[in-house]
């Protein structure tokens, strides 16, 4: 009887997994598919798109290293746009693919439209997501699709 009631403090403790919590994992799902495993051919990126910063090196990835340097890297990309509330797990997304100063701008470099709209309270935002799908100037099908999926999966309406 008394493990009974100890296993049923231990599930109970252990809370409900949240929607955010959920919703990131989609988010790792997502960046594993089309990024993919990346080894020592593909320097300066490492695992699933780790950018290798300066003084730091893994000479050999594992699957388990590459997860963790994913979710702290997307953790971080999350927490520059925290200020957008629901909608930061989609631009820490996208950032972590293109980048934060192309969506904040820095320099010479503008807001993105993205942004912009968002700040102004304007959250029809799909086809300024979705124009994030250029390569070299032209648009990529395959970049597209997946932009496509990502909002499908990451916006919150």
């Amino acid at each position: 009887m008394s493990r009974w009631i100890l296993s049923v403090a231990l599930l109970l403790s252990a809370g409900p997994i949240r929607a955010q919590d959920a919703r990131f994992e989609s988010a790792v799902t997502c960046i594993k598919r089309y990024e993919g495993m990346h080894d020592h051919r593909h320097l300066p990126y490492v695992g699933y798109g780790h950018k290798l910063l300066l003084g730091e090196s893994f000479p050999a990835m594992t699957e388990k290293l590459a997860d963790s340097l994913l979710r702290a890297d997307l953790r971080k990309k999350c927490a520059v746009f925290r200020r957008f509330g629901a909608d930061s797990l989609l631009l820490g997304v996208l950032a972590y693919n293109v980048g934060e100063y192309r969506l904040l701008g820095y320099g010479t470099q503008p807001k993105s439209r993205l942004v912009r709209k968002l700040e102004a309270g304007d959250r029809d935002i799909h086809s300024e997501y979705t124009a994030f799908c250029h390569y070299k100037g032209k648009a990529v099908s395959s970049i597209r699709r997946r932009r496509e999926e990502e909002f499908k999966i990451l916006f919150i309406k």
